[in-house]
């Protein structure tokens, strides 16, 4: 199969047809003519670029996830180090 360039709007819109359509990756790749491996691609490419540049109705839920994960994490923290104190605790009671 000869190399051939497409053009970004093709790309968007293969894109769009493999997230949207309901129809298996694979067909739409036959139905568009090419590759699985290249839809597979363009699909990853999307995903990294929504990842390091979130639309702005996802940054807001990204901070709201974020405050939620660092509330957490604290809170593990804490229970950590109760854990360690109560480790030590009792490791001294058991060797008396």
């Amino acid at each position: 199969m000869p190399h051939t360039r497409f053009t970004k709007k093709f790309r968007d819109e293969a894109v769009r047809l493999a997230l949207t359509s309901g129809r298996s990756r694979r067909e739409v790749a036959a139905d568009l003519g090419i590759g699985l491996s290249t839809l597979r691609h363009w699909l990853d490419r999307c995903r990294e670029r929504e990842i390091d540049h979130p639309p702005e109705e996802r940054q807001e839920d990204m901070a709201t996830e974020l405050k939620r994960l660092r509330r957490e994490n604290e809170i593990l923290r804490q229970e950590r180090e109760i854990l360690k104190k109560a480790t030590a605790f009792f490791a001294k009671e058991g060797s008396r």
